[in-house]
């Protein structure tokens, strides 16, 4: 079951409709929907909402450093808190899926994710639950950069706040660990 769900995302209001902040964009809508607010917590260098969801107490966490410095403030959350490894989602961008398509999976590597790369460093794991919201890839690697810290097309963004509504819906499986249902549901 999944108690702690990190959104990842840059901080700034330069940053907040871009494909790199889709963890971001996903867990904002996911508080609305709970009614929940999120506060700004020193000591976790993130903003942080606690929720209950499928009956369960779930933090969300918001790392406010920038994506390359996202494991520091997952780490501290997830020991301050003691959360297993696998009890953690990591929602965020994904440039190898289309726009509009979510997959969740467990473990794996960074692919090149530098906000991945920094948690599975500061976790000493892969063993976490990753949600990748398809953002799609500009088609040439030397464009990655200014691709995911631009907002997406109005069509894209159409797409994208579908996928967003779709995992919403499914959240309450996702975090009573129906894994297996989810991942059928979301990959057809």
């Amino acid at each position: 079951m999944i108690s702690l769900i990190v959104g990842l995302g840059n901080p700034g209001d330069e940053y907040k409709k871009t494909r790199h902040n889709a963890g971001f964009l996903l867990l904002d809508a996911l508080a609305v929907e709970l009614g929940v607010s999120f506060a700004y917590e020193a000591k976790f260098k993130a903003e942080t909402a606690k929720c209950l969801i499928n009956g369960q107490s779930v933090r969300l966490i918001k790392p406010q450093s920038f994506m390359n410095k996202s494991g520091l403030s997952v780490s501290m959350c997830a020991n301050y808190f003691d959360v297993p490894i696998e009890q953690i989602l990591v929602v965020h961008d994904e440039l190898d899926i289309e726009p509009g398509v979510v997959r969740l999976k467990v473990g794996g590597g960074h692919g090149g994710h530098n906000g991945l790369r920094d948690i599975i460093t500061h976790l000493s794991s892969k063993g976490f639950y990753r949600l990748r919201i398809g953002v799609g890839h500009p088609g040439d690697r030397n464009k990655v950069v200014n691709y995911v810290l631009k907002a997406p097309s109005k069509s894209e963004l159409i797409l994208l706040e579908s996928s967003i509504d779709q995992v919403i819906n499914e959240m309450p499986n996702i975090c009573g660990g129906e894994y297996q249902q989810v991942m059928q549901r979301l990959h057809s």
